[in-house]
């Protein structure tokens, strides 16, 4: 039996910390996991993953106790199954705009009654025998993406959906709804607003708030201004960046960039 502990963190109180995996490489996700993050997530949206690469990178954050998260390429039934299937214990959905949206995003991660989600676990059961199906609709997250204008515009709907388990704001999609840069240090201020609304959304109604970012200072930031789960970076900007500022150092020159967001 599975304990998602993600979701136990948020029982008690207290915030998460993770890491993104776009490199599709199982052993840069298991050097996220190993490296204490409390989620890590595979990217299937944005990232070099694909499903043959999910499966290995899942397996490697196994060993860790880190909560293996997944975000799919699209609001789509048949990708969500496949992904909590293959062991993800939540499901990070993009573009979700309204409450219709956010239902379709729940159902797919749900058995029936609550929910379409085909039985067919596979990989997953090797952690969830013994568990119902009620008790595994409990156990898996669903985390709609907040990252557009209109989903801002519709925040309320889609945080009173009945069944998602928290939002999660993609700021660089987001800024573009705005007709910003999707880059900015500092936030423009029409950008900040627009995160403020959503997170005070979720506060409002007792709901867990995740961001992403581009390195462990934007991270305290959140932290600070009470998010609940916030993302330091990803494995490739972690990498470039490193591999930047330790090839400048060689030469004797000016430290690299800073981590990104991708």
């Amino acid at each position: 039996m599975f304990q998602n502990t993600l979701r136990s963190l948020w029982s008690d109180g207290r915030q998460a910390v993770g890491g993104w995996a776009t490199l599709g490489s199982p052993f840069a996700a298991e050097i996220l996991a190993a490296a204490g993050f409390d989620y890590v997530c595979v990217d299937l949206q944005h990232g070099l993953s694909h499903f043959d690469t999910m499966a290995p990178m899942l397996a490697a954050t196994a060993r860790t106790g880190t909560t293996p998260l997944v975000r799919v390429p699209f609001n789509s039934t048949a990708y969500m199954g496949k992904a909590l299937d293959a062991g993800a214990q939540g499901l990070i959905i993009p573009m979700v705009n309204s409450a219709e949206q956010a239902r379709a995003a729940v159902a797919a991660c749900r058995y029936a009654p609550e929910g379409v989600r085909s039985f067919g676990p596979v990989r997953a059961s090797l952690f969830s025998s013994g568990m119902s199906t009620d008790d595994v609709n409990r156990a898996v997250l669903c985390l709609p993406m907040v990252e557009t204008r209109e989903a801002v515009d519709r925040i309320e709907e889609i945080c009173t959906t009945p069944g998602v388990d928290g939002i999660y704001i993609g700021p660089a999609d987001l800024a573009i709804t705005y007709g910003l840069p999707p880059y900015g240090d500092p936030a423009p201020q029409q950008l900040s607003d627009a995160i403020e609304k959503i997170r005070a959304c979720c506060a409002e109604h007792g709901l867990p708030v995740g961001i992403h970012t581009g390195g462990g200072a934007h991270t305290r930031y959140y932290l600070d201004a009470g998010f609940d789960m916030v993302t330091v970076s990803t494995d490739a900007a972690l990498l470039r960046a490193t591999v930047a500022a330790e090839l400048a150092a060689a030469r004797g020159g000016a430290e690299g960039p800073a981590a990104g967001i991708y």
